[in-house]
């Protein structure tokens, strides 16, 4: 028997009314109470469907069976702003005479510990389910079980569970039922239900899961699972054993000297633990947590050794269809493309998170906003991104400023002292986010929607920052993330790098009036595009008197102030642009191609080099395996992106930094540019309707391609270079017109269809086949 999810909009009538009410313990102190309602039918219906949500985590069941697949639902929104809920055909789950529906809550993200100084009772301390189970027969809709007063509620076998420390179940009350507290009545829980909403946006679903590749013994003589990669989920266990046994599992995502390296993880104890009901085999898997981790120290395994069969990873990601793929035979570049992959999938789990591991797995606008154009193309992640930003706009302070992190979190008293960066402050790109991941959607997807549904807030930003700027336009007040996590910043200082955080707020600050201007010319808000352009227009006057100078040099000598300057449009003559090219690449080679830029500049210094016709500086960037680089995570192993450069150093000890995840997207952002400039394959108008081909091939790489599911259907471009030409397969879906732009080529278009071209390979490529 299923329950398939489904749309109220696709059901045949109107579902009745909400008549449910939010019910629950009245107790803040029952760990994962068991809820449930009783309900007799005459016949099993045509049809049945039940809408359910929950003031914490969840699931649900109606005759013992779960209802659908999601898993944490119904993860984390604002709760104080609105609550998503479900939908379910559950017709086959339904039998005559008395049916049971039966929920647990945990507290989740809504009443469990959050965030990095250990809030909990966020939005409330009384978890509730809500829930109404409709049948559909005689040709209408009627409730017939409804959440209320006459639910009973009982502890159950679930004895924690948080989202940083785990999950602890005692399998010995699930079996035996003299184990367990008489039912008590339910309290009902204080919440508006016109908050409620239908879920849009995917949930989150376990997505795959992983055998372990190897087990082995660590130096101080623990048992360790390695299960090859980095992942986000939790471990489902098989095992045997005498009643009462305690099985303990601690997940980590690296090891160090051999053993589990839980330092990065800071207060979060990511162990889960699983008491044996002692009758015969045994499968648990947890239900209201999940932790990062590649490692698993299993302790208390009752037969002494573990094997392979006895355990798997299930790795869990907001469900979003795969949309874009690049391939290339040189493999350090094909791997840095999994782990940027893997480190979305990882990040994406019911909003765009830094990190999945440590305690902290917060919405920091900063990250998305840089990473937004990458996830577009991996995934469609717009609706999940619209639904993320409808939480942004919700909390969106008076004076247009942005939480730095979204959903947000109240801090303690006086704790939003400690860094000054919280409270009613304007941070560029974080709070950017709100121009800069509604135009990417837009720019994939070429909806309108996407840009109409959070444009007020986006010009309520810009106002805001306009605000606080005055009639100078240059943001020297206030708390600044700068280029965050450059390399050259200290560990105790992130924001301190090589780049004037004014200078970087001043540029977002023209570049977000310009997106305004340009959604509302998409818009058709005539007057308010007027205004915007003339802003933006100021802003970028005010930028080039205050921090470039006649010939492109920039106040701030650094990779990212000339990658801003180039890649956001901001300088004017020939002679500045020309510049600023010039000297980015000068501190591109003086600096041996490493990197010199941090969550800021990463995105736009490859393409910046790109722009001033220094490509084969940007390849040997991309391509440099020293410390720091792209590719040095990948010579010592990675499988995701690290949050800094060198989270893990180069004698296998974890940088000493009090941020050091192993698994955030932002630095992925690269992916972008191998998309666009490494396999040549990128939208040429908002939408696909026009397509890019312009490859820039460049040794070592011999070959490479990209594949993007557009609105029209499947382009593709494959590359090999091969007796000195550049051979192409080209796909152009219908309804589209492809753009090919090639080195040495004027420039020419192609219909739909498939298409097979061959051109002479650059200059480097011939003389090595004619060397060869």
């Amino acid at each position: 028997m299923i329950s398939t999810a489904v749309r109220s909009a696709d059901l045949s009538g109107s579902l009745p009314e909400w008549r449910a009410k939010p019910v629950g313990t009245g107790d803040s102190n029952v760990p994962v109470p068991l809820i449930r309602g009783h309900f007799d039918l005459l016949t099993v219906p045509d049809d049945a469907v039940v809408r359910s949500t929950f003031l914490g985590i969840g699931k649900l069941r109606i005759n013992g069976v779960i209802v659908g697949d999601e898993v944490l639902e119904p993860g984390w929104q604002s709760y104080t702003h609105r609550l998503v809920y479900r939908v379910h055909q559950v017709a086959d789950l339904l039998r005559i005479g008395e049916n049971v529906i039966e929920a647990e809550v945990a507290p989740g993200w809504f009443s469990g510990r959050i965030g990095f100084f250990g809030q909990r009772d966020v939005y409330g301390a009384h978890r509730a389910v809500i829930a109404q189970l409709d049948i559909f027969e005689d040709g209408r809709w009627r409730t017939v079980a409804a959440t209320d007063e006459t639910w009973t509620w009982q502890p159950g076998p679930t004895l924690s569970a948080e989202l940083y420390d785990g999950e602890t179940y005692d399998a010995r009350i699930a079996a035996d039922s003299d184990r367990v507290a008489a039912p008590a009545p339910v309290d009902t829980v204080d919440y508006d239900l016109d908050l409620l909403e239908e879920r849009a946006a995917p949930p989150v679903r376990r997505i795959r899961t992983l055998r372990p590749t190897r087990i082995f013994t660590s130096p101080s003589g623990k048992t360790l699972v390695d299960f090859g990669r980095n992942i986000v989920g939790w471990a489902r266990i098989r095992v045997s054993g005498p009643e009462g046994t305690e099985v303990r599992l601690q997940h980590a995502e690296v090891l160090e000297n051999g053993e589990l390296g839980t330092r990065p993880l800071r207060s979060a104890k990511a162990t889960d633990r699983y008491v044996l009901a002692g009758t015969g085999p045994e499968e648990w898997e947890p239900s209201f947590t999940y932790h990062g981790f590649r490692y698993l120290q299993v302790d208390g395994w009752p037969t002494g050794d573990v094997r392979v069969e006895d355990l798997e990873a299930v790795v869990i990601s907001t469900d979003l269809r795969r949309t874009g793929w690049f391939r290339t035979s040189f493999e350090p570049l094909a791997q840095l493309h999994r782990n940027v992959v893997a480190s979305t999938e990882g990040n994406f789990v019911s909003i765009p998170t830094d990190c999945p591991q440590r305690d902290e797995r917060l919405g920091w606008t900063g990250d998305v906003a840089v990473f937004a154009p990458t996830a577009e193309y991996l995934f469609d992640s717009s609706e999940f991104l619209r639904s993320w930003l409808a939480d942004v706009a919700l909390e969106q302070r008076a004076n247009g400023a942005i939480p730095n992190f979204v959903p947000e979190i109240p801090f303690p008293p006086g704790s939003e002292k400690i860094h000054g960066q919280f409270g009613d402050i304007h941070p560029a790109v974080w709070g950017d986010a709100i121009t800069l991941v509604p135009w990417a959607v837009y720019n994939s997807t070429g909806d309108p929607r996407y840009l109409a549904h959070v444009y007020e807030s986006m010009c309520n930003w810009v106002d805001g920052v306009a605000q606080v700027a005055g009639p100078g336009y240059i943001r020297r007040e206030g708390f600044q993330f700068g280029d965050w996590l450059d390399p050259v910043a200290p560990p105790e200082d992130p924001a301190g790098g090589s780049t004037d955080p004014a200078l970087v707020a001043t540029a977002y600050f023209a570049h977000s009036a310009r997106l305004v201007a340009d959604a509302a010319q998409v818009l058709g808000r005539v007057d308010d595009e007027a205004r915007y352009r003339t802003l933006a227009d100021a802003v970028r006057a005010a930028f080039r008197a205050e921090f470039v100078d006649a010939t492109g040099r920039m106040t701030s000598h650094s990779q990212t102030a000339y990658a801003i300057a180039l890649r956001l449009g901001l300088l004017e003559t020939p002679k500045q642009i020309d510049g600023a090219g010039q000297a980015l690449a000068e501190l591109v080679r003086a600096g041996g191609h490493v990197i010199g830029t941090g969550f800021v500049g990463t995105p736009l210094v490859l393409d910046a080099l790109t722009d001033a016709g220094e490509i084969d500086d940007a390849y040997r960037l991309l391509l440099n395996e020293e410390r720091p680089s792209w590719l040095y995570a990948v010579s010592l192993g990675a499988t995701t992106i690290w949050e800094r450069w060198d989270s893990m150093l180069p004698d296998g000890s974890i940088n000493p930094g009090e941020m050091t995840s192993f698994n955030h997207f932002a630095f992925g952002a690269v992916a972008d540019w191998l998309h666009r400039t490494v396999a040549g394959l990128q939208p040429a108008a908002p939408g696909w309707e026009r397509i890019r081909i312009a490859p820039r091939p460049r040794l070592p790489l011999r070959d490479a391609g990209a594949t993007h599911l557009t609105p029209f259907g499947e382009a593709s471009l494959d590359w090999e270079v091969s007796g000195g030409h550049l051979n192409m397969q080209v796909t152009v879906p219908p309804g589209t017109v492809a753009e090919v732009d090639l080195e040495g080529i004027e420039p020419y278009e192609l219909g739909q269809g498939v298409h097979s071209l061959s051109v002479t390979a650059p200059a480097t490529y011939v003389e090595v086949a004619e060397v060869g």
